[in-house]
């Protein structure tokens, strides 16, 4: 505090600025929230195709690869998407996707796992990767 006020200047306008910081900080904090809350929130609404669009109609097989339909021992798709917060549920607990096996769970999620940049659902796995507070 020392470092603030010089013994040439008054105190009034040093307190002044630091007011005048804290409210800019303040500001910022009040912002950067709802951002935050709002990527959480895209993160639980966010969408993962399985497969990706360009191989539709491919089954996964266990160790998460998209191969020919009626490949032996491989999983036809899911009806729909997997939801961005049932694949982080899913990862953080080792349990199963909601409404199907264990097995054809473990496909489904190393397909994910195994998504790369550029890839259709590549983003939402990403954002299930960040840190949450």
């Amino acid at each position: 505090m020392s470092d603030l006020i010089s013994p040439d200047e008054p105190a009034q306008p040093q307190r002044r600025r630091a007011l005048k910081l804290g409210a800019v900080g303040a500001v910022t904090i009040v912002s950067i929230r709802p951002a935050m809350a709002q990527a959480y929130g895209s993160v639980l609404t966010c969408e993962i195709p399985v497969p990706d669009p360009r191989r539709t109609g491919g089954y996964i097989d266990k160790d998460g690869k998209v191969v020919p339909s009626g490949t032996k021992g491989a999983f036809a798709p899911p009806s729909r998407p997997l939801k961005g917060e049932d694949v982080r549920r899913a990862l953080s607990s080792g349990g199963n996707l909601p409404g199907v096996d264990y097995n054809r769970s473990r496909a489904y999620l190393k397909y994910v796992q195994n998504l790369r940049s550029g890839s259709t659902g590549f983003t939402c796995f990403a954002s299930l990767q960040m840190p949450r507070k």
